[in-house]
């Protein structure tokens, strides 16, 4: 195949070019302010760096020319201060602020802590006494089956104070219902008598209790005796009826 001509060649190639660019120009047209913003960005950042560097190699000849100063002139220290040269004499070889120093109040020390005080030794009779040592108690004997524990308990409602104390009046030599001394026992000894009582016994004991002392305990504790020693009469007698002969 025969070339074509240089000349047409090179304006075949144009037109195409034109063609391509004018079929991307809405794209291009888009992109034309991000485009436009981000080469802006690139020149500005660049030119900043170029100062930058610039500023640097500025710094390096500028502290080629003169030696750079171990301490700046402002900065002193008090220690770097000698005393006879920290302030001018003033006259009669006075410094000048050293009364203002010497009339300044100086803290005052801290007062050391006064010794604790021995504690005081408590005197022999004010010392607590050993308490005394208590005996075991003898263990009491099982009175579940005991008919005098609902009389027991009854007396032990019915107790005031004092209620069962001897009144301490002398024996009139008589002796009522058998018990030899009967004015003088407390109620609990005579309770422990009057299981060996018979019924007229009670009864005598009883009818002397009311004519002389005539304590309610003793009254009460008498009578509910009585009761019971009837109650179990009458009831051997009814199982004595009813056992064949």
């Amino acid at each position: 195949m025969k070339h074509l001509p240089f000349p047409l060649r090179v304006a075949a190639g144009i037109a195409v070019t034109t063609a391509e660019r004018v079929r991307d120009l809405p794209k291009q047209l888009t992109e034309l302010p991000v485009t436009v913003a981000s080469q802006v960005l690139q020149a500005s950042m660049r030119v900043q760096q170029q100062v930058t560097e610039l500023a640097i190699k500025g710094d390096d000849a500028l502290s080629a020319l003169r030696p750079a100063e171990e301490e700046p002139s402002w900065a002193t220290f008090d220690e770097d201060i000698e005393p006879d040269l920290a302030a001018p004499a003033g006259v009669n070889g006075s410094h000048p602020g050293a009364a203002a120093q010497a009339a300044a109040p100086r803290p005052l020390a801290p007062e050391p802590p006064a010794p604790p005080e021995p504690p005081a030794q408590a005197e022999p009779s004010a010392l607590p006494e050993p308490a005394a040592t208590k005996e075991p108690a003898e263990p009491l004997a099982d009175d579940s089956d005991d008919p005098w524990v609902a009389e027991e308990r009854a007396l032990a409602e019915e107790h005031s104070e004092g209620e069962f104390d001897s009144p301490g009046s002398p024996a009139d030599g008589s002796a009522p219902g058998g018990i030899t001394g009967y004015d003088e026992l407390t109620l609990p000894q005579v309770r422990a008598r009057l299981r060996r009582l018979t019924l007229t016994q009670l009864e005598e004991l009883l009818a002397y209790e009311r004519e002389h002392a005539n304590r309610p305990a003793f009254t009460g504790m008498l009578t509910r005796r009585i009761g019971n020693v009837r109650q179990a009469t009458a009831d051997e007698g009814g199982s004595e009826d009813q056992n064949p002969r």
